[in-house]
């Protein structure tokens, strides 16, 4: 068994064992417990209650987090040439389309978000290899297959982030930075717990929202009262 460092022996020790945790106080927490030098992500795990093998289970979309990630994203644009200056003028990192399709190809992934036009879209599924295990296809949505691709940037840039159930019925999202205020990592959670209460889906039985936990980078989790969630 590995050998526990006394820093991580005392985090963990401010963890009362077996408590479930309001958000307000987790998320105070969450910053005393963290065992990062750095200013790292402070992640949400949300378990629920659906079997993401049905569609109307597989729960996916977007929110925008009040307070933003703390993380500037760069964003990826395909789009007919026509559409260059709007997407560059709202702050899209790499903007165009043949020449960025054959550097993805050849397995450049120096991005975070990937916004496309539907009309270049037959173009772009040749991507799928590349983009598909890393969670950066685009998809209707998800808000990143959109004419608008300015609109699409400037959300992406303003704090939009996309969710995901994964095969076990886990949703991961990071909703900030250990050097946000409690408050404003408080606001962050109850947007996206919000919005994924929002979209329960009617085929789902029993508790939707089964656990919450909150843990920054290699720090221990706190579980959160999924009662505290407004």
């Amino acid at each position: 068994m590995a050998k526990i460092s006394k820093r991580k022996a005392a985090a963990i020790a401010k963890i009362e064992e077996g408590k479930l945790y309001s958000i307000n106080e987790a998320m105070a927490l969450v910053k005393d417990v963290n065992l990062t030098r750095f200013d790292s992500s402070v992640d949400l795990h949300i378990r629920l209650g659906v079997d993401p093998r049905k569609a109307d289970q597989a729960i996916r979309g977007t929110v925008t987090l009040p307070n933003g990630t703390g993380k500037t994203k760069k964003v990826l644009v395909f789009c007919t040439a026509d559409k260059e200056d709007e997407a560059k003028a709202a702050g899209a990192d790499y903007v165009g389309l043949d020449e960025l399709i054959q550097k993805v190809q050849g397995g450049w992934t120096d991005f975070d978000v990937v916004v496309a036009m539907p009309n270049v879209m037959a173009k772009i599924g040749r991507l799928g290899r590349v983009l598909g295990p890393r969670g950066l296809m685009p998809n209707p949505k998800t808000g990143t297959v959109t004419p608008n691709v300015g609109a699409a940037v400037s959300d992406v840039k303003g704090g939009k982030i996309s969710f995901r159930v994964d095969k076990f019925g886990i949703i991961h999202a990071s909703i900030g930075r250990v050097s946000f205020e409690p408050n404003k990592l408080t606001e962050n959670a109850n947007e996206l717990l919000g919005t994924l209460m929002k979209m329960k889906p009617s085929s789902a039985k029993g508790a939707y929202m089964k656990s919450v936990t909150v843990a920054s980078t290699m720090s221990p989790g706190i579980a959160v009262d999924t009662k505290s969630i407004k």
